[in-house]
């Protein structure tokens, strides 16, 4: 049985595909464990300063394996326990990766929809292919997307992430970049080539700084005003007494390239 995630490293980039096309991508428990398993993998890695989350086939990822939780419903409590655990485990991976220390970059073609969504949403930065869809659709089919709803309207503004939610339809990948969701929308050919380039060019920054700023951006988010300043004015301060940072402002200075060798 192939892999359910393939990891790939370039340099200081890895990429994690999902690899299960025939199952549309589909975050059943297995895929979410084996996630899990590749980022606290990444997570230990000092040499991995990018990832890049791709997926094999037509599609990015449908959501949660449905059958796999109709099935569920076989059991004596009719599925509750296999609920909980699947949602809960879900919410734990979505989680990793804002505190992964290496900035993740979801690569999009196909559609995205509910759990798929929450994936791309939970993401620090998004490339889409033209002709990409996102949706939280469970709404269709009586199961409002209420765990998705978390990561997408922290990336979307809540008015439109409202009416994804309530009326199930997709969006576009252009009204995406719009509302937040993806950075940029690229052609087809060109989206695997744009999310390397910009992983790449995150990788070439000094990790230490990228590290603490990722930190000092998630934290910051769930402050107020004046909490996030004193927040992020603490995480400056100390990104200045780094010896490479000191370096860096030298080199700037001095106009070469600052030696982080």
């Amino acid at each position: 049985m192939p892999d359910l995630v393939k990891r790939q490293d370039s340099g200081h980039v890895a990429r994690l595909t999902l690899n299960d096309p025939a199952n549309v991508n589909a975050l059943s428990l297995e895929m979410i464990e084996t996630l899990i398993a590749a980022f606290r993998d990444i997570q230990a890695d000092g040499r991995i300063r990018a990832v890049i989350v791709a997926a094999e086939g037509k599609a990015f990822s449908a959501g949660h394996d449905l059958r796999q939780m109709q099935q569920a419903r076989a059991d004596d409590d009719a599925g509750r326990a296999a609920y909980e655990r699947l949602f809960a485990r879900c919410a734990a991976l979505m989680q990793m990766i804002p505190a992964l220390p290496q900035p993740v970059i979801a690569q999009v073609q196909g559609v995205a929809t509910a759990a798929g969504c929450q994936l791309v949403a939970s993401c620090d930065l998004a490339i889409a292919a033209q002709g990409a869809r996102f949706g939280v659709n469970g709404v269709n089919i009586g199961l409002f997307c209420s765990t998705p709803m978390v990561a997408l309207c922290r990336a979307v503004p809540p008015r439109a992430a409202f009416e994804m939610l309530t009326t199930g339809a997709f969006i576009t990948a252009e009204r995406a970049r719009d509302l937040g969701l993806v950075n940029r929308v690229v052609p087809p050919e060109a989206l695997a080539e744009t999310a390397d380039d910009m992983a790449r060019t995150i990788a070439a920054k000094l990790p230490a700084a990228v590290r603490m700023g990722k930190r000092a951006f998630h934290e910051q988010l769930r402050l107020g005003l004046d909490a996030a300043y004193d927040s992020a004015g603490a995480t400056m301060c100390a990104n200045m007494m780094l010896p490479e940072t000191d370096e860096g402002i030298t080199a700037f200075l001095e106009k070469r390239p600052p030696d982080w060798a």
